[in-house]
């Protein structure tokens, strides 16, 4: 079997320009990003100076295909060997938990409950513990599907921006909160944090059902 040829991948726009080695980076900044625009090149001197040029000058197809981005490309338009997470809160604030699942499978991977609590937090709390999970079992290049905007806000600022007050309800939440916060400024990790298409998908694999 032949052996494949590297590629390298511009981003002109997206969460992060620039040149990158391998499509997990890339398609890190660029999916669920509003008219991201990208391209792959051969070689790193091609990507370097079709960067530097701009994407009009570089190619008339610049790839601008959203869906692309989100999925990896598969034919399905989900890529399976992934993690989903999301949340549940029974009011809001309110009884609140969430998890981690297999896409494939939907077998739980990790589950926490909480007396009182947001669907926010529960979404952001869920993506700090799948990015953890991951790192862990050296799944580094594992995408993780959200179907929260506003979870992934928040990890992009490595900051949990609720209004829910802080008092002796909530502290053992809050702690959560605040050791996830300092383990994404103490951490790095690169897997494609992914918005879940849940229009063109259906729900998350992760969905606890209760709408």
């Amino acid at each position: 079997m032949a052996k494949r040829k590297p590629k390298f991948y511009v981003v002109w726009k997206g969460a992060k320009p620039g040149v990158y080695n391998t499509w997990p980076e890339a398609n890190a900044q660029v999916a669920g990003f509003p008219s991201a625009k990208f391209k792959s090149f051969p070689t790193r001197s091609a990507a370097e100076h079709a960067f530097k040029v701009g994407p009009s000058q570089a190619s008339d197809s610049v790839g601008q295909k959203r869906k692309k981005a989100s999925t990896g490309g598969s034919s399905s338009g989900i890529i399976k060997p992934s993690l989903s997470v999301d949340a549940a809160c029974s009011g809001n604030p309110g009884k609140m938990e969430y998890q981690g699942v297999s896409t494939a499978t939907k077998e739980r991977i990790f589950h926490q409950a909480f007396p009182l609590g947001t669907n926010n937090i529960g979404e952001f709390l869920a993506l700090i513990h799948g990015i953890a999970f991951c790192k862990a079992e050296g799944l580094h290049d594992m995408p993780i599907y959200t179907d929260s905007k506003i979870a992934m806000g928040w990890l992009k600022k490595k900051k949990c921006k609720t209004t829910l007050p802080r008092n002796a309800k909530t502290e053992t939440l809050y702690q959560l909160i605040d050791r996830g916060e300092v383990w994404l400024k103490e951490n790095t990790f690169r897997n494609p944090i992914l918005k879940w298409e849940t229009k063109t998908w259906g729900e998350i694999p992760a969905d606890f059902g209760r709408k």
